[in-house]
């Protein structure tokens, strides 16, 4: 096949650009592939979960001021063990559980600190 003169630069040139477009839109312009994507929307949904049910569990905590002296005493490796058996998070499923108990936790000991 005899391909113009003048065609092979712009082929070239469509070559070079498009790829030129993908290095520079995965590089700087954001895209992501389609499993990092899911990634980002799985990590995204967890974190909506927590902030969700933080609330909850500070109010059950609030309801127990017995409790949260002995939560401010635990070790910081213990208190979201501390606050799953304080029953705070039980309105929680099971695989969220864990990183509300660690939510809840640090934000009890700290509005103590603070006060």
């Amino acid at each position: 096949m005899n391909v113009p003169a003048s065609v092979k630069p712009a082929v070239w040139g469509v070559i070079g650009g498009a790829i030129a477009a993908i290095v520079i839109g995965f590089i700087w312009g954001g895209w992501v592939t389609g499993g990092k994507a899911v990634r980002m929307e799985v990590a995204s949904a967890e974190a909506a979960i927590v902030l969700a049910f933080t609330p909850l569990c500070l109010a059950k905590a609030e309801q127990q001021p017995e409790q949260l002296v002995l939560l401010e005493e635990a070790r910081t490796w213990e208190r979201d063990n501390f606050v799953i058996e304080a029953g705070w998070v039980d309105n929680v499923s099971e695989k969220h559980r864990a990183a509300v108990a660690v939510a809840c936790a640090q934000v009890v000991v700290e509005g103590m600190k603070a006060e």
